[in-house]
């Protein structure tokens, strides 16, 4: 009987037909395609991190209730705060430092100043920035909330605020502040106390006010 002890032809194909194996060339194609997508997955995520990594601290400082954002300093801004620093001893402060431009021209004139700044990569660029200029043994700079900091060892206090957090910092200052205390303010005055001085023009403008003018001050022991 014809084909009657023969295998099924299904059967015969799977096992004897040698074109069921993927040829050599598609098999290397397949390889360097699974390369190329871990490689690429790498890099992205590689990439990811690396900015998450930058701006966080950047973004994380917005979200707070009371954001010091960080807004460079002009020349003649500088120039105005070094004007009403003329004749000013003791230690002095950055509220909020940003890249260390007071900080470092404050210790030009040869004050010894501190920078307090939230955001970290401001403050390693500060710490650069005073080591190229010469002054990192008068300029130094820290990571810190400056709602953490107690300002009392301070004889000259700057600060670039918003107008969100004046009312609240004038309360702070004012606890802590000794009486021979000056505070310059820049970009925005403060709410309820009175200049002793004022020089320059729009965002250049700095308010200058001194702490034993103040009726408080007076009345503590």
């Amino acid at each position: 009987m014809a084909g009657g002890g023969g295998e099924p032809q299904e059967t015969l194909n799977e096992e004897g037909h040698p074109g069921y194996a993927l040829p050599t060339s598609l098999e290397a194609n397949g390889l360097k395609k699974n390369r190329w997508g871990f490689l690429i997955t790498g890099l992205v995520g590689g990439t990811l991190v690396a900015v998450y990594a930058v701006a966080t601290p950047f973004i994380t400082p917005a979200l707070r209730k009371i954001c010091l954002p960080f807004v460079p300093a002009t020349t003649k801004q500088i120039e105005n705060v070094v004007k009403m620093l003329q004749s000013r001893r003791g230690p002095l402060v950055d509220i909020g430092s940003g890249d260390g431009r007071i900080v470092i021209a404050a210790a030009k004139e040869g004050f010894t100043a501190v920078g307090y700044e939230l955001n970290p990569w401001l403050v390693w660029y500060s710490r650069y920035r005073a080591w190229r200029e010469g002054v990192q043994h008068l300029a130094k700079f820290y990571i810190s909330d400056l709602w953490k900091v107690t300002f009392s060892q301070y004889s000259n206090v700057v600060i670039f605020g918003v107008p969100q957090m004046m009312l609240q910092l004038e309360k702070k200052l004012e606890l802590e502040l000794e009486r021979d205390a000056r505070v310059i303010a820049c970009r925005f005055p403060f709410p309820h106390w009175t200049p002793a001085q004022v020089t320059g023009e729009g965002i250049d403008t700095v308010w200058v006010y001194d702490m034993n003018t103040f009726r408080g001050k007076e009345e503590r022991p």
